[in-house]
């Protein structure tokens, strides 16, 4: 069996690897090779050295989308996976109509981003109307505003995480616990979190990367304003790209960096949760 597999095993997983190739690593390879380079197409580059990076460093929209996007994706981690914990566990008590409650929670991660982004700019502006504004009237209107729609959207999906992890604690585990005389607040906190790291290390996993490359919510609901100022990292690497001519080069080392940093800030997350994770 073994012979046959180290025999033919190339014919099956030879197809995927060689689209993986194609599709994957040649064009992150090809991608790299840009951020070096001053072009307008693939076809026709000139080898710049690190120039375009040294013009990162001088962007102070670039800075400003940075801080600005590491503050979104604090606040929304936090936010997201506390109200997502907090919704699953009390979908997993025997209340009625609890499988109506989690299809209902989890309906919003199925509309898309921009749809979203359009149907959110409505009602927040006719929120703010009420006192005179609108989304774009500072930075930190839109910056909540992007909050509340990415909560409103992520929350439901995590919770689905969160139910399937907290279904699969023992109730052996959690009726030993009561009988030592832990309440429920001691329960959730020395029993079932530390039994559910798994579920926190993909959720934040998911909503720190998705924080980070947040985009068509951005460009439906700001669109940057007023003055770039509400712009994520994402928005901001689009606009370098496809709104400023000549500046293809600059526009991909941006993206060189960002991928940089999130691929950095996921791996310490991963390893940071994943070394609190115990087992029953």
């Amino acid at each position: 069996m073994i012979r046959t597999l180290r025999r033919w095993g190339w014919l099956f997983a030879g197809p995927t690897f060689l689209a993986f190739l194609v599709g994957f690593i040649v064009p992150f390879a090809l991608g790299i090779y840009l951020s070096f380079t001053k072009f307008t197409t693939v076809t026709d580059s000139t080898w710049v050295g690190l120039e375009n990076y040294s013009k990162i460093l001088g962007d102070e929209v670039f800075v400003h989308s940075l801080w600005y996007t590491v503050a979104f994706t604090i606040v929304t981690t936090v936010i997201i996976n506390v109200a997502a914990f907090a919704v699953a566990y009390m979908l997993t008590k025997a209340i009625k109509g609890r499988n109506l409650f989690r299809g209902v929670f989890f309906m919003p991660n199925l509309i898309g981003g921009i749809i979203l982004g359009y149907v959110w700019l409505l009602l927040l502006n006719g929120v703010l109307a009420w006192w005179e504004r609108s989304i774009s009237f500072s930075e930190w209107y839109g910056f909540w505003g992007m909050v509340v729609l990415l909560s409103w959207q992520q929350i439901g999906y995590l919770m689905v995480i969160y139910v399937a992890g907290i279904q699969g604690i023992s109730d052996e585990v959690i009726e030993a616990a009561r009988v030592d005389g832990a309440n429920n607040r001691q329960i959730v906190r020395r029993v079932m979190l530390p039994l559910l790291m798994p579920s926190i290390t993909v959720c934040t996993f998911l909503t720190v990367t998705n924080g980070f490359k947040m985009f068509d919510q951005n460009l439906a609901l700001t669109n940057g304003a007023p003055s770039r100022l509400s712009e994520l990292l994402a928005l901001n690497i689009y606009n370098t790209f496809y709104g400023r001519p000549g500046f293809e080069g600059v526009g991909q080392a941006k993206a060189v960096v960002f991928f940089v940093i999130v691929a950095a800030i996921a791996i310490i997350q991963n390893r940071l949760t994943t070394a609190k994770e115990v087992k029953a």
